[in-house]
């Protein structure tokens, strides 16, 4: 059997969507973004500076999310976590290469525009809690990060 960390990865890596939640003055907001990670788990993604989600994060970093990786009439696969989210600066062509690739985009080029406008955004996760029906029922498994 998997470990928890490695079934973590797996839904990581089988994903495409994350719904980021942020809390600004008019309430609790979901957005879906397209995610990219890296081995420490941290969560990376492109928005618009403008967006709800992107202005929230600037005022209170604390962040929560999930991402689901199971068909219907499928065994439940997926995290949900939380943690602190913040806005990075740069074109960053090592976070774009791979955004592009799950994007299944040309790879760009050092002097392409990748973000044509938006910004990098980071979320560490403090705490990822994995739902596996398969190896663990309904049970949650915690990793304190």
């Amino acid at each position: 059997m998997k470990t928890v960390r490695e079934l973590i990865k797996e839904v990581l890596e089988k994903g495409y969507l994350m719904s980021l939640g942020t809390i600004d003055d008019g309430g609790i907001w979901v957005s879906d973004v397209i995610y990219i990670f890296d081995d420490d788990f941290t969560i990376f993604w492109m928005s618009d500076p403008d967006c709800r989600h992107s202005k929230a994060i600037l005022k209170n970093p604390k962040v929560a999310g999930t991402i689901t990786v199971n068909l219907p009439k499928e065994n439940n696969l997926g995290i949900q976590f939380e943690g602190v989210a913040e806005k990075i600066d740069g074109a960053r062509f090592d976070l774009a290469k791979k955004h592009y690739a799950k994007r299944k985009k040309p790879e760009p080029k050092e002097t392409d525009n990748v973000l044509q406008g938006d910004s990098w955004y980071l979320l560490k996760p403090k705490k990822i809690e994995l739902i596996c029906e398969e190896f663990f029922g309904f049970e949650k498994q915690r990793l304190k990060l």
